[in-house]
């Protein structure tokens, strides 16, 4: 009884600190747009910041903790902070290559590409259903393309794409590695630095008419939210948690249509609407999934 009363505890720990996490993600995008840079100038002062909130907090986890894990544990650690670096920069230059809806909806197939990857690299076949979901974002992920082709911001939604990919090669290795990989895409954050200050001459280069936002978004929003999503597998299931993924997919847009009238288009929210569905619908059947394993696993009273 009190094992079941401890496991429902860490079960509402785990939906709190997970929806926070989530719910900070939503405004990484609105505040990138609000600090008003020009787009290389914020990548290098993002990833700076984000890299300073990254050296406070594995300090701080040093001195009053006994946490004494590698930052980046051997080959595949260096390898996957690399590749983390190239999806933050693949993903900032979208930010201002295509709209926030169409970057958010095609990332939102990173799931998908990370079953894909499973299968072929590392043996893990996807069930039917995952398949199913995957024709349909396909489907999705074609009709925003196409729409930015006529529009003229096929680049941006090329580099969402190549983001999602990134991101889906990296939680594949990480699960064939086995390894915490916690700071991994918070220390990589010193890559995208590093070449936006390269490609902009240097600090006194940085063109930010609002750095306060871009101060809040790199200091606080971004460790916060990772250390929150980071944290929510502790608790929750791996369906659970990527459920909170999706309030970015969902209300990132939102808060740009509210605050600059960045409306998506109508073959974009189309597209959209069919990616958003399918995840759903493809998180909800794992969810269910996960349940009726656990109750299968649990010790049964003798009648």
């Amino acid at each position: 009884m009190q094992d079941h009363i401890q496991q429902a505890a860490d079960h509402r720990k785990g939906l709190l600190i997970t929806a926070f996490g989530g719910m900070m993600l939503t405004i990484d995008i609105p505040l990138i747009k609000l600090s008003g840079g020009e787009a290389w100038s914020v990548v290098a002062s993002r990833g700076g910041m984000t890299f300073l909130a990254a050296l406070i907090m594995w300090a701080g986890l040093r001195l009053f903790t006994s946490n004494r894990e590698p930052v980046i544990p051997g080959r595949t650690g260096l390898l996957v902070t690399v590749l983390y670096g190239i999806a933050a920069i693949s993903f900032m230059m979208a930010v201002f290559h295509t709209t926030t809806a169409n970057l958010v909806f095609i990332l939102a197939f990173n799931p998908m590409f990370a079953a894909l990857m499973g299968w072929l690299l590392i043996g893990e076949r996807p069930k039917p259903q995952t398949f199913a979901a995957m024709v349909a974002m396909v489907f999705g992920v074609a009709l925003i393309v196409s729409d930015g082709l006529q529009a003229g911001n096929m680049l941006g939604n090329g580099l969402a794409l190549f983001t999602s990919l990134v991101l889906s090669l990296i939680i594949t290795i990480s699960r064939k590695a086995r390894t915490g990989m916690g700071f991994a895409p918070l220390f990589a954050a010193i890559v995208p630095c590093i070449v936006g200050l390269i490609i902009i001459g240097g600090p006194s280069e940085i063109v930010l008419p609002q750095p306060g936002w871009l101060m809040l978004n790199g200091l606080i929003v971004i460790p916060v939210a990772f250390w929150c999503l980071a944290t929510g597998p502790r608790y929750l299931s791996g369906p659970e948690v990527a459920m909170f993924y999706l309030l970015e997919t969902i209300l990132a847009p939102v808060w740009m249509w509210l605050i600059f009238s960045e409306a998506p288009t109508r073959l974009g929210l189309i597209g959209g609407a069919i990616i958003i569905t399918a995840l759903v619908a493809h998180s909800l059947w794992q969810l269910s999934a996960h349940r009726r394993a656990t109750r299968s696993l649990a010790p049964r009273h003798p009648v």
